[in-house]
């Protein structure tokens, strides 16, 4: 008779218990834009409430960027480094394809060696790293984990195109995640529609690239289909989220949408139906799309400039390229 494996079992509840944040260190006007896209400061407000957004120098990395975020977030959860035993980075701008962004970082920020991987999921990313560290931690694979969303979307666009050029910054969000006594992340709704894998992404590839066949890569967005998708379809997963976490929008001290425009993300509050006590994060006026960092980013700032809301709950959704979307209710550190 051949053994019994054994399986390893976790606790029973997670809860994030800090959040660290990057920003590239340019603050870039609208007017330092308009002219390649035929635009101007007024258009681009208009049409998705950027007055800023933020852009690294050429010599720092997402990479760079993530380190710094996850170093802060470790420090200010009062875990220390050696404890941290998965770090999971979601992004889309690792500058090498191999090794992982994951990997470098955890041994930046003394987690060496934890278990660390990327996540590809775009502008979900951040949301899909949650869900994950907070399945592994159940599990009993990890104890502790650092989930990143960072990108240096800077290096991926192309100045003279006008349907994402403009919208896009760079930056990282981090948080740590662990074991809790109540429930402090909620169940994840997550999903995938590839039938749209064209409405969002790359516009050639790098093997075409290096074959001389095509200009270095750059993002491009069916501006339209990705609104309609994003305002429609989304709040439908919005609303399941709030439905699986057994709460309702009137119970929300926050809610933190992925930061890909300001009109989507005040069509989304008037379409949940949110009261006027819930505090929406809109980190885009001034950071722009961060994809994989939005999420993070805009809760890191939330809870420096309201740290009344540190026990409340917030509504998190992510939703971008693949088209891939992801969210889940927590509570705010």
């Amino acid at each position: 008779m051949s053994p019994t494996l054994v399986q390893t079992q976790g606790v029973a509840h997670t809860r994030i218990y800090a959040y660290g944040a990057a920003r590239g260190e340019n603050v870039v006007p609208n007017d330092d834009l308009v002219g390649p896209i035929d635009s101007s400061d007024e258009w681009i407000r208009q049409r998705t409430g950027i007055v800023t957004r933020v852009r690294a120098v050429s010599d720092t990395t997402a990479v760079d960027l993530a380190a710094h975020a996850a170093a802060e977030a470790v420090a200010t959860s009062g875990i220390t480094p050696d404890l941290i035993d998965a770090v999971i980075v979601a992004t889309i701008s690792n500058p090498k394809q191999t090794p992982s962004v994951s990997a470098i970082v955890a041994d930046r920020i003394g987690a060496n060696p934890a278990a660390a991987y990327d996540v590809n999921a775009a502008c979900a990313g951040f949301a899909y790293g949650v869900a994950q560290a907070d399945a592994l931690i159940r599990a009993g694979v990890a104890h502790y984990a650092v989930v990143v969303g960072t990108e240096k979307l800077s290096d991926i666009v192309d100045p003279t195109d006008r349907s994402i050029s403009f919208l896009l910054g760079d930056g990282a969000g981090a948080a740590v995640i662990g074991p809790s006594d109540t429930p402090g992340i909620g169940p994840t709704v997550w999903g995938s529609d590839g039938s749209k894998a064209d409405a969002v992404g790359m516009n050639h590839t790098l093997v075409e690239f290096r074959d001389g066949a095509s200009p270095w890569p750059t993002l491009r967005q069916e501006g339209p289909t990705v609104f309609r998708w994003a305002v429609w379809e989304m709040v439908k997963v919005a609303r399941q989220a709030l439905a699986e976490a057994g709460v309702e929008a009137s119970d929300l001290a926050a809610f933190i949408p992925h930061q890909a425009n300001m009109r989507i993300i005040d069509e989304f509050a008037k379409q949940l139906g949110l009261p006027e006590s819930v505090v929406i994060g809109r980190d885009i006026e001034t950071t722009g799309n961060t994809s994989a960092a939005s999420i993070p980013l805009a809760t890191h700032r939330l809870l420096t400039e309201h740290p009344d809301l540190s026990g409340g709950l917030a509504l998190q959704i992510g939703f971008g390229a693949g088209l891939v979307y992801g969210a889940q209710v927590v509570v705010l550190p």
